[in-house]
């Protein structure tokens, strides 16, 4: 699989897009989250939205959903077609409910199901969602009391979507389940309440380290450039290969 960030940016980001993702495998794109600046992002790298294939939603904030009105109209009303919407089972009533009902509900237009083909996604049910490409759901923390999942694709790459600083679930990762890559968020000042911080996971062993590539930072980003232990910044639009 190929992964390109269409941005690294935090929700408060200005220089950086939302903390969203393309993956490619079997010649086919998944979409991992939709946020804000997706439309705008996809369109600046030359990817139309109809080249996209799939898309799969971690949790409901607006730096991963909130690109999906603009998606769902466009697809509905000059594509024709309905993308595919890859989402927790328990997710995907809140997102239509709470999210998304206000902008999208028309006369015959009254769920999720009317404008994407919707595959809900069992929690740590291992699931083909591209050819060649499996995604596991994790429950990670993030906000207290609301749910948000990060993503393990392929068995070996660990996706976080954004969460807490959680060493045991890192370790347990690599030592028991043979992940090799982590694009892990990152906060870069502390504390890190609703995000890992850069502190907390500069002391994680350096062989966990050296399995880390840091996304979802802060304008700030260039002055923490080389002050990452053995930790790698994502560099956003660069296509990674694994």
């Amino acid at each position: 699989m190929d992964i390109q960030m269409l941005g690294c940016g935090s929700a408060f980001a200005k220089t950086f897009y939302n903390n969203n993702a393309i993956v490619y495998a079997g010649g086919k794109k998944l979409l991992i989250d939709c946020g804000i600046t997706a439309p705008l992002a996809l369109h600046r790298l030359g990817h139309p939205l109809e080249e996209i294939d799939a898309i799969l939603i971690t949790h409901m904030h607006a730096d991963h959903i909130g690109g999906l009105e603009e998606v769902a109209f466009q697809h509905k009303f000059l594509f024709h077609r309905k993308p595919t919407l890859y989402i927790a089972d328990t997710l995907a009533g809140p997102l239509w409910e709470r999210s998304l009902r206000g902008g999208l509900e028309q006369e015959k237009l009254r769920g999720l199901d009317d404008y994407f083909d919707l595959r809900p996604l069992r929690e740590s049910a291992k699931t083909e969602v591209l050819p060649g490409l499996t995604a596991e759901l994790i429950r990670t923390k993030h906000i207290p009391d609301k749910l948000s999942y990060s993503v393990l694709l392929n068995d070996t790459f660990f996706y976080s979507a954004d969460m807490v600083f959680d060493p045991e679930l890192l370790a347990s990762l690599v030592h028991d389940r043979g992940v090799e890559t982590i694009f892990h968020d990152c906060q870069l000042e502390p504390p890190g309440v609703v995000h890992a911080c850069l502190p907390q996971l500069l002391t994680l062993p350096e062989e966990l380290q050296g399995r880390i590539y840091l996304m979802h930072y802060g304008d700030a980003q260039p002055d923490f450039v080389g002050k990452t232990g053995r930790m790698t910044f994502v560099e956003q639009h660069r296509v990674y290969s694994f």
